[in-house]
């Protein structure tokens, strides 16, 4: 079996009108991008005339940026594993990374299941993240008009606040920060750049660090940002009274920590449970694990729903720190349900297996 470097791969989302459009245009002409595959959904609408076509085979076309384009004629996976064997083949260029934009309209967690399940998908490409799209103008009637765009923000590792330029005076500078108010509550462990100061860079936005083994560490602090979450959590605690939108009441993030290592199979127990009891409601999971079998090597693990990522083993902790890191994005799921379980199969481990069995009872009542 050929051994092949995983691509890295990303998903561009944001709800209609947000500027996924010029941004992606503005991406293209970066050399970072030069040898990309876009793959385009066939709802979406990019303008990539003046980038200047240069060939076409079939529904693939070649820019004279360099960079591939091909629109989604049908099932994502069946897209990409035909471009991947095209590839393979010599049969169109090498590219080096895929960015998939969805529509506007799009709940992103179908496009990340397909990342994350498919077995051909799973061996050949490494998810990089998600980058939402959100308009500074419009954006916060957007977010309580649209549940879609709410989960849109939630997921992400990356959002990318457009127009802000149209913002004038007190009046606008007032809804600037509201809206980025609005933005770190509902994910505040993402990276928030704007594009009027040419923040939203290619380099800004693919380093958004997950991880390839042979290649690429975890950056911790990029990926998981738990301390950003954490930061959240305690200034939620301390402001009692506070203006809840009636989305992002629904939508928190937490973050927790554990010394203590967990059994494997403890863990794909954990999981197992997660996706049963939660699974719907569990919108984004990222974290570093350490198991009981390899406690110097940790476990990378991400989940949307109710599909988990196989698990990684790391050559080492990437900071240097040996603690479990657990990072969740949930609607309408109590930090302390999940916690508490995750807690008692550590407790298993420690010896404490009438406190795993109580809450595997408590779990089923």
């Amino acid at each position: 079996m050929i051994e092949r470097t995983p691509i890295p791969a990303a998903i561009l989302t944001g709800f209609l009108g947000a500027g996924k459009t010029s941004l992606l245009n503005t991406l293209l002409k970066d050399p970072m991008l030069a040898n990309a595959c876009v793959i385009i959904n066939e709802f979406g609408e990019i303008g990539i005339d003046h980038l200047l076509v240069e060939k076409s085979d079939d529904n693939i076309v070649e820019l004279a940026a360099g960079c591939l384009c091909c629109t989604i004629r049908g099932d994502l996976i069946n897209t990409i594993v035909e471009l991947l064997t095209k590839r393979d083949r010599g049969e169109i260029k090498a590219f080096d990374r895929i960015l998939i934009e969805t529509t506007g309209l799009a709940d992103p967690a179908p496009v990340l299941h397909a990342l994350m399940r498919d077995d051909v998908l799973v061996q050949r490409l490494r998810l990089e993240g998600v980058i939402t799209v959100v308009d500074g103008v419009n954006g916060w009637a957007t977010l309580d008009a649209h549940p879609e765009a709410v989960k849109q923000v939630a997921v992400a590792d990356r959002i990318v606040l457009t127009k802000l330029d149209l913002l004038h005076g007190v009046a606008g500078e007032e809804k600037m920060f509201a809206i980025i108010g609005r933005l770190r509550k509902l994910n505040p462990s993402a990276r928030l750049l704007t594009t009027h100061r040419g923040e939203a860079n290619a380099e800004r936005l693919f380093t958004m660090g997950l991880f390839d083994p042979k290649t690429k560490s975890i950056n911790v602090q990029g990926w998981l940002a738990d301390e950003a979450v954490t930061r959240s959590q305690h200034k939620h605690h301390n402001h009692h009274h506070h203006d809840v939108s009636r989305h992002d009441a629904h939508i928190r993030s937490f973050a927790f920590q554990d010394e203590r290592p967990i059994s494997p199979q403890g863990l794909e127990l954990f999981l197992e449970l997660l996706s049963s009891y939660h699974g719907a409601n569990m919108l984004r999971m990222k974290g570093l694990i350490k198991t009981s079998d390899d406690p110097n090597r940790p476990l990378a693990v991400h989940g949307v729903q109710h599909v988990f990522h196989p698990p990684v083993r790391l050559e080492n902790w990437p900071d240097g720190k040996a603690v479990t890191r657990l990072v969740f994005i949930v609607k309408d799921i109590e930090q302390a349900e999940i916690e508490g379980l995750f807690k008692a199969f550590t407790d298993q481990v420690s010896g404490g297996a009438d406190a795993f069995t109580d809450k595997t009872l408590s779990l089923n009542r």
